[in-house]
């Protein structure tokens, strides 16, 4: 099974000011035709949040318009800069979306890898959570299919990166997932984003894996002399992708794709 994961498009809509002056916009039109000229073509496209820069529903009727041409179904879910009552008008047509006006975790069935879209989303807030409720959700989902190989999709990866003000705003209750993980060996990966660049750790038995952005990558900076805020932070790096091969043999292996100029 072959599944590609976009994330952190920050999509602006056209004519208003973009993030940090990137061409989110356009990054993000070159990764969909990079995604659509692969060759075996992926099974299915995850976008992993942060995929306006606003929330607003302009951003979300462009960032509509610049997916359509994928030609994999796409599943998204939020991050911190998304709302999630603009983010579920401009999805109205998702099925695998909830419509309960609560989180916004679902399950994607029929296929190798089972898929489980979990909502960490702190409403104002940069940081993520999966608090009691949530990891309830997340343990009965997982007692449903004890022997599925399955891996786990969020925007906040639940690990620390070294990147000090990147951490401050992971998933800050990344032990308690952690626990959770660890008692159930059916977990194949985590599939993350918010870093703004790739990185990839040993979780608690299983590989979490953070992706780099369509928009803009952050400078690495493990001696954490950069705030952010400052434009020193972003790097040349052009944008990028994960693409992400399951094999019953093998287990989960990631590429990170940079998207051609």
């Amino acid at each position: 099974m072959l599944i590609a994961q976009i994330s952190d498009m920050h999509i602006n809509a056209p004519g208003t000011p973009s993030m940090s002056g990137v061409d989110t916009i356009g990054n993000l039109q070159r990764c969909v035709a990079a995604v659509n000229a692969l060759d075996p073509a992926p099974e299915l496209v995850l976008a992993t949040g942060d995929l306006t820069k606003d929330g607003t529903a302009e951003e979300y009727a462009t960032l509509r318009e610049l997916l359509a041409p994928l030609r994999a179904p796409v599943y998204a879910i939020p991050g911190n800069h998304d709302i999630r009552e603009a983010m579920r008008e401009a999805f109205a047509d998702a099925a695998y979306l909830p419509r309960d006006g609560g989180y916004m975790h679902y399950v994607v069935e029929g296929h190798e890898l089972r898929l489980i879209a979990l909502d960490t989303v702190v409403a104002m807030a940069p940081h993520g959570m999966l608090d009691d409720g949530r990891l309830e959700w997340l343990t009965a989902r997982l007692e449903e299919a004890p022997d599925r190989p399955t891996a786990l999709v969020m925007h906040h990866p639940p690990f620390v990166s070294g990147y000090a003000a990147m951490d401050a705003m992971r998933c800050l209750d990344g032990e308690a997932l952690g626990a959770l993980v660890a008692d159930h060996a059916q977990i194949e990966g985590i599939l993350s984003g918010h870093l703004h660049r790739a990185a990839h750790v040993n979780f608690f038995g299983t590989t979490a894996t953070a992706s780099p952005s369509t928009a803009a990558q952050l400078r690495l900076d493990l001696s954490n002399t950069l705030t952010l805020g400052e434009r020193a932070i972003w790097s040349d790096d052009p944008p990028a992708y994960m693409l992400h091969l399951w094999q019953p043999d093998a287990g989960l292996t990631s590429h990170v794709m940079q998207v051609p100029a």
